[in-house]
């Protein structure tokens, strides 16, 4: 009796020798070879300008006008999807390859209810029969309890900006689900959710991923959310795939250099307990930036939210405190506060001792001399009409500082400063990259010869090892120039690594506030434990532990 020999499965999508060229002989992607299985959900983990969402883009068939196959194949299900016209691909985009996009806020119509939006999908995609009003709406209420949207009756009739972040990116999952499609492609699909909410929506993915068998294709820089979530990891980097393994395989045995940094800027070290601000029973520590009792009342009469309730904390000069928190715990209105951006309700502020609180115009200018803000996205806070130099100058000509030759040479220290090369200034801030133009924004910052920042999420766009070297400049900075800052951010991987103080807010009061190495190691409250237990990177970290003992 002969030998039964069973064949492995062939793959669901069988990308072979892909190369995408921008321009003739500069390949974004060059020679790519990716296998998907069914049920299998696949990361896609690098720096940015590493290939991988170009890559996800050519299996979509969504690459942008300026880019082409030049060679390779995109099999399919026994069609090749780098042969076809966009006529073909719009009958398998969306119902046999879905999408879930990275932001919610620009993929949801603002003026159309979420219900008709998701019940567009169906209209879009027609299956063979018409199905009633009512049917239509017991499947959207069915897709959107499947997401775990609660009241979902209510949702329909709502409109995106009445929807939380995690909500809106839920509601695109249920999009993307809707056809029940063979792949699903998930560009950064939670690279601005808390960490609270970004846990409950990838768990979301992995029923789902689970239940109908749907490949996924995950698209991230975040390798500690891809550890805890994915079955593989396909590195790349400069178009090419440097290693493509399972996530076990990966953790324990990296063979590439580039995953050896990567996971290891993933997985830091725990941070060491900084030495105490005073003797115990000695004079109370001078502040450099501090809040006393800050109350924050938005609306009127029965309609008023406290946005910030009560909020007091000091930062010492030279040293990092944090703010962290969830989407509306109020720590970006604690900082705007501090900043004078926005007047208090009830409360101090003080710089340096003295009480800002009731500063005019003209006052609050010379604050901001020494007090300045970095802000969450570089691409919007730089103008694209502007050549760096004049960037980083506008500071100097706004308070009327130096002459053309002077600010020219100030332009020349900032740049050295932050570690940007000579021939930055001639640019303009499309040409640079993420990490670049952060640079260029706390050049900016430091013009006037600031000696506090408050960075607001000032990280949360780059990817892993761009935040690790922002991170290593900003520290620098610190030492060099006694700098001191307010850090703002819901990445505790960044929190941990920065901080020597840390302050936890929820529901605008501040519920737990100490060194960085007591709040991680032995948190004390509830919600501080609720936070680090939904901080992705569990199996990265399990690593580390290992490795350190």
């Amino acid at each position: 009796m002969g030998t039964i020999t069973t064949e492995p499965a062939a793959p669901l999508l069988a990308v072979r020798g892909l190369r995408v060229e921008y321009e003739p002989g500069r390949a974004a992607v060059d020679g790519v070879d990716l296998d998907l299985k069914p049920g299998e959900i696949v990361a896609l983990v690098g720096e940015s300008g590493s290939g991988k969402t170009t890559l996800a883009r050519s299996i979509l068939g969504l690459l942008p006008a300026t880019a082409r196959i030049a060679a390779g194949s995109i099999d399919f299900d026994g069609t090749d999807l780098a042969g076809l016209t966009e006529k073909q691909l719009t009958r398998i985009r969306g119902r046999r390859i879905g999408l879930v996009p990275q932001d919610p806020g620009a993929s949801l119509d603002p003026v159309r209810t979420i219900g008709s939006q998701v019940a567009e999908v169906f209209r879009l995609h027609r299956d063979g029969r018409r199905r009633t009003r009512r049917e239509l709406r017991a499947e959207v209420i069915r897709l959107l309890t499947m997401v775990g949207i609660d009241r979902p009756e209510e949702r329909l009739r709502q409109y995106p900006h009445e929807l939380s972040g995690g909500l809106k990116q839920r509601v695109l999952i249920a999009i993307g689900f809707s056809l029940r499609p063979q792949v699903l492609i998930a560009d950064e699909p939670t690279s601005a959710l808390d960490v609270t909410v970004q846990r409950t929506v990838l768990e979301v993915f992995d029923r789902l991923a689970k239940e109908f068998g749907t490949a996924v294709v995950f698209v991230t820089h975040d390798l500690a959310v891809a550890t805890d979530h994915a079955d593989r990891i396909v590195v790349m980097r400069g178009g090419r795939i440097r290693e493509d393994r399972a996530v076990a395989e990966i953790l324990s045995r990296p063979e590439d250099e580039y995953t050896v940094r990567l996971l290891a800027e993933a997985a830091p070290a725990r941070a060491a307990a900084p030495a105490a601000s005073a003797e115990e029973g000695g004079p109370a520590p001078a502040f450099a930036l501090e809040a006393r009792g800050l109350v924050k009342v938005f609306g009127r009469g029965g309609i008023e939210h406290r946005a910030v309730d009560a909020v007091s904390f000091g930062v010492r000069p030279g040293t990092t405190f944090s703010l962290v928190g969830e989407s509306g715990s109020g720590k970006s209105t604690t900082a705007r506060m501090l900043m004078r951006l926005l007047d208090p309700t009830e409360g101090s502020v003080l710089v340096d001792g003295r009480d800002v609180t009731g500063l005019d115009g003209r006052g609050k200018r010379d604050l901001w001399r020494t007090l300045q803000l970095v802000y969450q996205n570089p691409d919007s806070a730089l103008d694209p009409r502007l050549r760096i130099r004049d960037i980083i100058a506008e500071p100097l000509l706004n308070f009327g500082l130096g002459d053309r030759a002077a600010r020219r040479e100030r332009v020349a220290e900032l740049l050295e400063q932050v570690n940007l090369p000579d021939h930055a200034a001639a640019a303009r801030p499309m040409e640079l990259s993420g990490g670049q133009r952060q640079r260029v924004a706390i050049a900016r910052a430091l013009a006037l010869g600031a000696k506090a920042l408050v960075l607001d999420e000032a990280l949360s766009a780059l990817d892993v090892l761009t935040q690790a070297q922002i991170l290593a400049l900003l520290q620098e900075l610190q030492r060099e120039l006694k700098l001191t800052y307010l850090f703002i951010s819901h990445d505790l991987h960044v929190v941990e690594r920065i901080s020597d103080q840390v302050g936890v807010m929820r529901g605008g009061r501040l519920v737990e506030t100490g060194p960085t190495a007591g709040i991680f190691g032995d948190p004390q409250h509830e919600y501080t434990r609720l936070l680090l237990d939904s901080n992705p990177g569990h199996r990265l970290r399990g690593l580390a532990g290992a490795t350190n003992h």
